[in-house]
C-alpha cells in the first residue's frame, strides 16, 4: 500500500474523519493538500503531518465554488508537480425536520456536500486526464444516504446524490483509467454525536473508554482512523479494479452497499389502472415494503445505558 510520489487533496481535512484520511494517506507516502475554513485548523493539521515526517500544504476556503476546487487543485500542482488522488470529504449539518428546515439550511448542505463534490471531481478530473495516468476519486457518502435519517432531509439527498455521481462517473472514467467510489463511514464524531443513543458511547470513548463490541461490530461505529485504512486502499494500486461502488466502514465492520434493484415485479396488459394497482399490490407488493432509517439493535436503541 505504498503511496510515494502520489499526491492526494482531502477536502475538510482539518480535523475528524477528514484529518485521519489525511494523515493516513501521507503516512503511506503521499503528499497531501490540507483543506479547512479555518487558517488555524488546517496549519494544526499540516503541522502535524510534517512532524511525522510527510509532506503537507494547507489551503484555507469553504468547499463548494469552482474557484475552490481549481485552487485545490493548482495548489497540488505548484506545490508537488502533480494530482493522483482527490477525497471529497468536506461536509456540514443544518438538521431540522422538514417544516423547520429553511431554504438557507437546504442550500448550505447541498453546496458543501453535492456542489463541493461535483466541482471538486471535476477539477480533478481535468487534471487526471491531462496527466493521462488515470486517478483516485473518492467520494464520502453516509448511511443517511442510502436508508435516511430522521431530521436530515439535505444531508440525506446530497449523500445519496454523490453514490448516484459515482456510479455515473464510474462510467464515464473507465477508459481514463480514473476509479470513483463512495465510502459512507460511521465514526465517533460531532456528526454521530447527534444520534441520542450514540452520544453516551462518544462521550465514553473521549474519557477514554473503549467501544463495546456491540458498537463496534453491530453498529459498525469506531474511531475516524478505523475508517482510514479503506480510503488509502481505494487510493493504491490495489484497488485500481474497484470503481462505482459504495463502501460501508466503522469499528470492526467493512461492508459493501447493494445498487437499488427492483425487488418485486408485476405485469398487466395494456398497463396498470389505479384499480388495478389497487388489485395486485396486496399480493405483489404488501409484503415486500421496504424500510427506512438505520436500523440498530433493540438492546441499544430502547434502553439507557
Amino acid at each position: 500500500m505504498d503511496l510515494t510520489g502520489k499526491v492526494a487533496v482531502v477536502t475538510g481535512s482539518g480535523q475528524g474523519l477528514g484529518l485521519a484520511y489525511a494523515q493516513e494517506l501521507a503516512r503511506r507516502g503521499a503528499a497531501v493538500v490540507i483543506n479547512d475554513v479555518r487558517q488555524e485548523t488546517a496549519d494544526a493539521a499540516v503541522a502535524g503531518i510534517t512532524a511525522a515526517g510527510g509532506r503537507a500544504v494547507a489551503v484555507v476556503a469553504p468547499v463548494g465554488t469552482t474557484a475552490t476546487a481549481i485552487a485545490l487543485v493548482d495548489a497540488a500542482v505548484a506545490t508537488f508537480g502533480r494530482l493522483d488522488i482527490m477525497v471529497t470529504n468536506a461536509g456540514i449539518l443544518r438538521d431540522k425536520v422538514l417544516w423547520k428546515m429553511s431554504d438557507d439550511d437546504f442550500d448550505a448542505v447541498i453546496d458543501v456536500h453535492l456542489r463541493g463534490t461535483f466541482t471538486c471531481v471535476r477539477a480533478a478530473v481535468e487534471r487526471f486526464r491531462e496527466q493521462g495516468q488515470g486517478g483516485r476519486l473518492i467520494c464520502i457518502g453516509s448511511p443517511a444516504g442510502q436508508r435516511g435519517n430522521f431530521g436530515q432531509t439535505n444531508y440525506s439527498a446530497a449523500k445519496a446524490a454523490i453514490v448516484g455521481m459515482v456510479r455515473t462517473w464510474a462510467m464515464e472514467l473507465k477508459k481514463a483509467g480514473i476509479t470513483a467510489n463512495a465510502v459512507c463511514p460511521v465514526a465517533a464524531t460531532a456528526m454521530t454525536e447527534t444520534i441520542p443513543f450514540l452520544a453516551p458511547y462518544i462521550e465514553g470513548m473521549r474519557a477514554g473508554e473503549p467501544l463495546p463490541a456491540v458498537i463496534r461490530r453491530e453498529v459498525g461505529m469506531g474511531t475516524p482512523g478505523d475508517v482510514a485504512g479503506v480510503i488509502a486502499f481505494l487510493a493504491s494500486d490495489a484497488a485500481s479494479d474497484v470503481t462505482g461502488q459504495a463502501i460501508s466502514i466503522g469499528g470492526d465492520r467493512l461492508a459493501l452497499w447493494s445498487h437499488p434493484q427492483l425487488t418485486a415485479t408485476a405485469f398487466h396488459d395494456g398497463g396498470f389502472s389505479a384499480d388495478d394497482v389497487a388489485a395486485q399490490w396486496p399480493t405483489t407488493f404488501a409484503g415486500r415494503l421496504e424500510s427506512v432509517g438505520e436500523e440498530f439493535p433493540a438492546e441499544l436503541t430502547g434502553a439507557a445505558r
